[in-house]
């Protein structure tokens, strides 16, 4: 079977979440990813948790399809150099320095391999006054303003999941592959640099436009939105049901065929007046609610046009209908037994989705392979 990546070999110096993301992207797409593992440890997010079969959720998520070999990047540099003559492309995220220090950063690789695709992650870039400084998703989210944004008046959250890293890992993909389609043109591969901080603070730019050329401080509205009325949660009889009004249309269709008060369109006519009474709005909405079961409520806003969610588990997702009936689901073999693994996001190729390695497992295949 034809895979896009087929004979693209990546060497992977990488651990925790937003380069393993980016080449298990790659791996899916056919790519040869080697991963690069610290004797005896490895990469630190096999350590995350114990909770599917014994593995870390994080490592398998991550690292789908790659094969793991353990070395010792300061002492082992025979297997290494070996392993950078014959790859496509280098991805790494190490410490910041540490690959100027063991001369793996992208000036002295590309000195030799023009052609090689190197693609460096850091937290903060490799100049200014953060470019040593160690970064973490939730400090990420921290400076770049997600935090001050995200969660009640009284107090502000992080992001849920690891944001920041799956913004960077994302825009490193995208990266790669932008990188290897020029060097089919051209015969170049290319010095590619992501920051946590740039990734992230791309997404965060609607509210720091927001905040800053609206002059006011971030609004933390928990499950509402910001700036936008009526968006969010809204009680039922039986629960909570999520919806979003996005224009004034779909706002008199609400109030006229849902509300049964059309004169309510008028009152509130544009956004910014919704959005400035949005404690009176959401108590006459829910007056209205909660006559009625969230099932009846949704079937109202589905058959008015009006988007809508129902309140899901992490877990509950795993069993979405929609899901299911879409066949989204395919088994992939971790050290231990089998997981449910949900198809990547693009549809267009049967994804590889490989197995996830055991630390080191395809070290010695690997050295009978490239030492010669």
């Amino acid at each position: 079977m034809h895979h896009p990546l087929d004979g693209i070999t990546v060497v992977a110096l990488e651990q925790a979440v937003a380069a393993p993301f980016a080449t298990r992207q790659l791996a899916d797409l056919g790519a040869r990813v080697i991963k690069v593992e610290r004797p005896g440890a490895g990469d630190f997010a096999r350590g995350y948790d114990r909770t599917v079969h014994g593995q870390s959720s994080y490592f398998v998520w991550l690292n789908r399809g790659k094969e793991s070999v353990e070395l010792d990047i300061k002492r082992d540099r025979g297997l290494l150099d070996a392993l950078l003559d014959r790859a496509d492309v280098v991805v790494q995220n190490l410490v910041p320095g540490a690959v100027e220090r063991l001369g793996l950063d992208a000036e002295t690789l590309r000195a030799a391999r023009p052609e090689l695709v190197h693609c460096s992650i850091s937290g903060y870039g490799s100049t200014g006054p953060y470019r040593s400084k160690k970064a973490y998703d939730l400090l990420v989210q921290c400076e770049t303003g997600l935090v001050s944004s995200t969660g009640t008046p009284d107090a502000p959250a992080k992001a849920g999941i690891s944001i920041a890293d799956i913004a960077t890992g994302m825009y490193a993909y995208s990266g790669i592959l932008t990188a290897l389609y020029d060097r089919e043109r051209t015969g170049q591969g290319a010095s590619l640099q992501v920051a946590m901080l740039d990734a992230l603070g791309e997404w965060m730019s609607q509210p720091a436009y927001f905040s800053r050329d609206g002059g006011e401080e971030p609004r933390r509205t928990g499950a509402r939105h910001p700036s936008i009325a009526p968006y969010g949660p809204h009680r039922t009889r039986d629960g909570s049901v999520f919806f979003g009004v996005q224009n004034d249309r779909e706002w008199t269709v609400l109030c006229r065929d849902i509300l049964g008060q059309p004169e309510l369109a008028e009152r509130f006519r544009s956004n910014d007046e919704r959005v400035a009474h949005v404690d009176e709005l959401t108590s006459i909405i829910e007056a209205v609610f909660k006559t009625l079961d969230a099932v009846q409520v949704v079937d109202l806003l589905d058959r008015a046009g009006i988007a809508n969610a129902r309140l899901r588990t992490p877990a509950e997702f795993t069993r979405h209908p929609q899901l299911a009936a879409r066949q989204r689901w395919r088994r992939v073999d971790i050290p231990g037994g089998t997981v449910d693994a949900l198809l990547p996001p693009v549809v267009g190729w049967e994804p590889v989705m490989g197995a996830v390695p055991a630390l080191g497992e395809h070290t010695e295949a690997i050295r009978a392979e490239f030492q010669r």
